[in-house]
């Protein structure tokens, strides 16, 4: 039930992903209702207002007439389609969606209730508009957003139950009629930042999730790696109170549960390298820009992001910036630049995994030194992989031109602020499945030694990594290996699974 005020980032998930059924609460549609007499009232007023009886951007001086309403808004539309490919995924575009129907009901737009009923009745029917997710700067999404409601008045193209056609076929199918604009209703669809806040709602749940993961995956490492849980110990970082630190640190204490590494005197060295030791140090930078962004985030999604405001209790409409983006901009930089950390440490634990003078196993984690090369060549990929991720991490929200007949001189590039850490995210899958891979590998070298055995997680990892990619007793075809270990981790199991024993 979206309500304006309460929409939270799984809930978006739910609805992108899962294809839940959304529902608009009678408060909220009134308060809609509300606002759009308001609207009315002013336009026979004349009251100048942007976006209603007046033009938008450098045009903000042309006048409107009461008889080209509809006309204008229609245009307004169609000449703000200017963005360009690649297609955000349909699972993208519903979360703009519900996360653009979710701000509507807040009442400070104007717009027509119909409009809410079509964006309720797209999701619920399974029509999604192709939207190219690129050509918005931020300050509000309007190049791409427009693509939505071009299909919502039947022009360009929509998927209908995943297939692409023309717009209005894919409504007429659904049963649906396209909508006619009204005064202030083309503003009102097509000048918002859900494409960057849908969008990075789906980014940041992957992300909260990707961390688990990394915990996981470290916690294996360092039993491969026979590693010194010392840094680890509850009150060591209590004594060094940072959240992200803590809860990582807790996590992977729940992770090793039953491993040997709590033995004494069982780790190869007092000290391990930084990669091992700071770990949930490191992890934790990510847990606490995480915290940060989720509340700019849903702040974002259930507030008004509309310019001009309707304030419909106190009867007028001001311009404003409130489509100012760059608090939860930010929010995602500093989330890329310490993903990029994790990216690196993840790397050098798998350099190390396979450093024969720090694991006190063959180098390479080769069965056979004589005549199996081993993992002697995988370090290239998981480097130009992190070179990526690092150059990915440079922030680009400052990177800006004044628009629009020079009055728009301020952005943010929020929607490509997003997008490079979806990339980032995609990229470290396929590095902590490397480690993975190595972690594996090196676990069967050590099964014989003298108390060996896995933690609760590790054996997990481990069993789900060997599912798919045996043990390497020969030199095969290395790149299969990479795939498969992406597509597990990237397929949730480990997650699942590990959590399914947590509970039990």
């Amino acid at each position: 039930m979206l309500t304006g005020k309460d929409l939270t980032i799984e809930e978006v998930v739910k609805v992108a992903r899962d294809n839940f059924e959304v529902e608009i609460s009678e408060e909220a549609y009134e308060r809609a209702k509300k606002s759009r007499e308001l609207i009315f009232e002013l336009a026979k007023k004349n009251v100048p207002v942007y976006g209603l009886n007046r033009g938008v951007g450098a045009n903000k001086d042309r006048i409107i007439d009461e008889q080209f309403f509809h006309e204008y808004n229609v245009n307004l539309v169609r000449s703000h389609c200017v963005a360009v490919g690649p297609e955000a995924s349909i699972e993208e575009v519903r979360a703009m969606m519900v996360v653009r129907l979710n701000t509507l009901l807040l009442g400070c737009t104007g717009i027509q209730p119909e409009i809410l009923l079509m964006y309720k009745e797209m999701l619920n029917k399974h029509v999604t508009p192709v939207v190219p997710e690129r050509g918005s700067v931020g300050e509000a999404d309007i190049a791409c957003l427009s693509h939505i409601a071009l299909a919502m008045i039947g022009e360009g193209e929509a998927y209908f139950n995943k297939e692409k056609m023309p717009a209005s076929i894919a409504l007429e199918k659904a049963g649906l009629k396209p909508v006619k604009l009204g005064p202030k209703d083309g503003l009102a669809l097509v000048s918002s930042n859900a494409l960057s806040a849908g969008e990075g709602c789906l980014v940041l749940y992957d992300v909260d999730n990707l961390v688990d993961l990394a915990d996981m995956i470290y916690s294996f490492s360092l039993e491969a790696f026979r590693g010194n849980v010392s840094p680890l110990d509850e009150n060591v970082n209590k004594a060094r109170p940072f959240p992200g630190q803590n809860e990582s640190a807790a996590k992977v204490r729940n992770y090793l549960k039953g491993s040997y590494l709590w033995k004494p005197n069982i780790a190869n060295a007092l000290q391990d390298p930084l990669c091992f030791r700071c770990a949930v140090h490191i992890h934790g930078a990510v847990r606490d820009t995480i915290r940060f962004l989720k509340e700019m985030l849903l702040i974002q999604i259930n507030s008004s992001d509309d310019n001009p405001c309707v304030l419909f209790k106190q009867e007028d409409i001001k311009s404003c910036g409130n489509f100012e983006p760059i608090s939860w901009t930010i929010g995602f930089e500093a989330v890329g630049i310490a993903l990029s950390h994790l990216s690196k440490a993840s790397c050098y634990r798998t350099i190390k995994l396979s450093t024969e003078h720090f694991t006190k196993l063959a180098r390479f984690l080769t069965p056979d030194p004589e005549h199996v090369i081993a993992y002697g060549t995988i370090q290239k990929p998981f480097a130009a992989l992190d070179a990526e991720i690092r150059h990915l991490a440079n922030p680009v929200s400052m990177d800006f031109y004044a628009v629009a007949g020079e009055i728009e001189d301020h952005a943010n590039n929020t929607p490509y602020v997003v997008q490079k850490t979806r990339k980032i995210v995609d990229n470290l899958y396929y590095i902590l499945g490397i480690e993975a891979i190595h972690a594996a590998q090196a676990a069967d070298l050590r099964k014989n030694e003298p108390d060996f055995n896995l933690g609760l997680a590790g054996q997990v990892v481990y069993e789900e990594i060997r599912r798919r990619i045996p043990f390497l007793d020969k030199d095969r075809n290395l790149t299969v290996d990479i795939q498969k270990a992406y597509e597990v981790l990237k397929g949730g199991s480990i997650q699942k699974k590990v959590n399914e024993l947590l509970k039990s």
